[in-house]
């Protein structure tokens, strides 16, 4: 019979509540703000393309936004049994916040 402490199991789950909605909250501003950066270098790109000061191949930056994205997406998964067991109370408290902290963010 598996014995569950419910002090340390409420603990495990608050603290990754609070740790995923900071995150997720800073997560989303940072987010906007990279967004924010990135439109204005594209606008500006744009201009002096338009001015005759520099030629942009929008191709590659197509292609480097794609390549950022896959690359960011395939992520390695380790012994899924072991790592779901041990943090499945701090990850489910945490995905939580984190989903609070950026739709409140």
């Amino acid at each position: 019979m598996v014995d569950i402490n419910l002090q340390q199991l409420g603990l495990e789950l608050g603290s990754g509540a609070v740790v995923g909605g900071i995150i997720g909250f800073a997560a989303k501003k940072v987010a906007k703000i990279v967004a924010i950066i990135i439109g204005l270098e594209l606008a500006l790109f744009k201009f002096l393309e338009t001015r005759g000061v520099l030629e942009v191949n929008w191709g590659k930056i197509t292609g480097a936004a794609s390549n950022a994205t896959d690359t960011a997406t395939g992520t390695e998964t380790p012994s899924w049994i072991t790592s779901i067991l041990s943090t499945l109370p701090v990850g489910a408290g945490f995905t939580g916040g984190f989903l609070l902290g950026f739709k409140r963010g």
